[in-house]
């Protein structure tokens, strides 16, 4: 039906007779002249009808936005006025000499161009025709050849691709499993994946030297602009291999991953311990394109009477914190209060500052509603240990750790993004030896990552104590979001079982739950390590995008639920019949 592509033609087709199909992305009528611009995958041409083509004059009055329309006609060059240097066929336009209609289109519900304001809601309820807009089919294509040259690299590497189950078993991984009911195995259920973690430690088991995946998992957790219920993630492991090797190769993978498709060299990764991130910036994925670090000042805070900076610098478990901002005069009273604000959405209780307004002058040049607590000499050493010179204004935090690392941690990105304090555009990062156990102060465990990740250190000494057990465990971290991570993982049957010890997981309940894994690892478990990245993350990088579900053809929303076919849906009774399942709806709060 078509000769030539819309976005494709150039000034060397001048002359040329062509055969187009596209749909109307605009449609103007200029003094009985109609144009055209139609659009198709490559882009848009201008399109001319004039009255000397009775016929196709007459259907081109007819057609409006959207329609489907196959369009022959002649490429001759535009009037130097018409030329659009914006356009890349803006050189160019192709006078119609036949048109047919091939499908009609009603009125969209929201623009197609850059001039839309149309809502989030409905962009996904008729995602099908916000899909049709040139940005985001440039963002779905950027998303192939990412994926494109992701299996390139890790095929000439020596990995090969291996598919795992979607119907697998309940496993936990750190968050809540979606499950599938069994009509064949009544009152059972298999879980969705999310992650294919064990299958691929099964997989060096069975002498599979390098593996990969890009593979589809799940997981039934609280949503956020970088997290989706069901996500795609690029797998990989690898037996015989140290964490320095594994990320080596993770770091030129996405190195030239960058160079490839948005021409940017991330050049050198840093490299920081979980404990200095966590110290430094209250992060463990911490923002790096701009310096403002944390500063501990809990050791001159302690014997000061102001209770709200002594109660915590003499509780093991709290943190008080200085976070120094340069050109503080840029900061109104009001946006004070409104950055108090911001950090009571993370737990604190205010938000103290100290402004300095002549720093020869002592306490007299400085200005707080703090100053009256403090005395002069403690005043004087926190100026110093922060190196503050005139007009910076600190910022304290003083409460649990959690929450002053919550609250500074996001004030700090925020005075970035709101003040411009980037002083590059990408800062990748490695964070390592993460902890291998998370504690609730009651003697209860959990794994950090994963119960199947390898410890630092002697295994006797994480049974006496392993809140301060290290795992060889590693992160990538680009301008502040997780791109993936990994770990070296457990292949001895001795460490795996001191690891459930731990977890309090009785011999029982590790068969029930972990027993083919644990069998594996009875029959020569090869030393073994992988990462795992999330490509939706990656490519809303890449992309420029400010969410990953810009980058997804169809994304749930923040609830999780899909807006185009209204999932989830309620099942019918004969069908949960079949399944063995009876449903108890939840009870609605009567109104006043």
């Amino acid at each position: 039906m078509r000769s030539h592509l819309c976005g494709q033609l150039r000034d060397s087709d001048i002359g040329t007779e062509v055969s187009l199909c596209g749909r109307v992305h605009k449609r103007r009528d200029h003094g009985g002249v109609i144009f055209l611009d139609v659009r198709d995958h490559k882009g848009i041409v201008q399109v001319v009808f004039d009255p000397d083509t009775v016929e196709a004059f007459a259907l081109a009055d007819q057609v409006r936005n959207e329609y489907v329309l196959n369009i022959k006609g002649r490429v001759r060059a535009r009037d130097g006025a018409a030329i659009n240097p914006k356009m890349l066929t803006g050189q160019i336009e192709v006078l119609g000499q036949e048109l047919v209609i091939l499908n009609k289109s009603e009125t969209p519900p929201f623009q197609l161009d850059e001039h839309s304001e149309a809502g989030e809601d409905i962009r996904l309820r008729y995602r099908y025709i916000d899909l049709r807009r040139p940005e985001m089919q440039e963002k779905l294509r950027l998303r192939s050849r990412a994926s494109h040259f992701i299996r390139c690299y890790l095929e000439g590497s020596g990995f090969i691709d291996i598919e795992t189950p979607i119907l697998t078993k309940a496993t936990p991984e750190g968050a809540r499993d979606y499950l599938v009911p069994s009509r064949t195995h009544p009152a059972s259920f298999f879980a969705l994946p999310q992650s294919p973690q064990l299958f691929k430690q099964l997989l060096t088991m069975s002498g599979f030297d390098k593996y990969y995946q890009i593979a589809r998992c799940f997981r039934d957790e609280d949503l956020r602009a970088d997290r989706q219920p069901e996500f795609t993630q690029i797998d990989i492991e690898t037996t015989f291999q140290d964490e320095q090797a594994i990320m080596d190769m993770a770091e030129d993978m996405i190195r030239k991953l960058f160079i490839e498709i948005i021409d940017v060299d991330l050049g050198e990764f840093a490299v920081m311990t979980y404990a200095d991130t966590m110290q430094k910036y209250g992060s463990d994925r911490p923002d790096l394109r701009f310096d403002l670090p944390f500063v501990d000042v809990a050791d001159l805070m302690k014997e000061v009477e102001f209770k709200v900076f002594s109660t915590p610098a003499n509780d093991a478990d709290s943190r008080v914190v200085a976070l120094r901002l340069s050109e503080g005069s840029r900061l109104s009273r009001k946006m004070i209060d409104d950055y108090t604000k911001f950090v009571s959405i993370y737990g604190a209780r205010g938000l103290a500052y100290i402004r300095v307004n002549d720093i020869e002058a002592g306490v007299s040049g400085l200005q707080s509603p703090i100053l009256k607590f403090l005395p002069d000499d403690v005043v004087k050493s926190i100026m110093d240990r922060v190196g503050a010179v005139n007009d910076v204004i600190i910022f304290f935090a003083a409460d649990k750790k959690g929450v002053v690392n919550d609250a500074l941690g996001a004030l700090r990105c925020k005075l970035a993004k709101d003040l411009d304090l980037y002083e590059r555009e990408w800062a990748p990062l490695w964070v390592t030896e993460f902890p291998m156990f998370d504690g609730d102060g009651k003697g209860n465990w959990s794994a950090t990552h994963h119960p199947f990740t390898h410890p630092i250190g002697d295994t006797d000494e994480m049974l006496k104590n392993p809140g301060a057990t290290l795992s060889r465990a590693y992160d990538m971290v680009l301008n502040g979001n997780e791109l993936g991570g990994g770990s070296i993982r457990v292949h001895q049957m001795s460490v795996q079982e001191k690891i459930f010890k731990v977890l309090k997981l009785s011999e029982n309940e590790s068969r029930m739950k972990f027993g083919f894994l644990l069998d594996a690892l009875t029959y020569g478990a090869p030393p073994h390590g992988g990462i795992a990245f999330g490509l939706d993350r990656i490519v809303m990088l890449l992309t420029g995008s400010q969410a990953i579900r810009d980058v997804i053809a169809f994304p749930k929303t923040q609830t999780a639920a899909c807006l185009l076919t209204s999932a989830p849906s309620e099942i019918d009774d004969p069908q949960l019949r079949d399944l063995s399942i009876s449903v108890i709806k939840p009870v609605k709060a009567e109104s006043n």
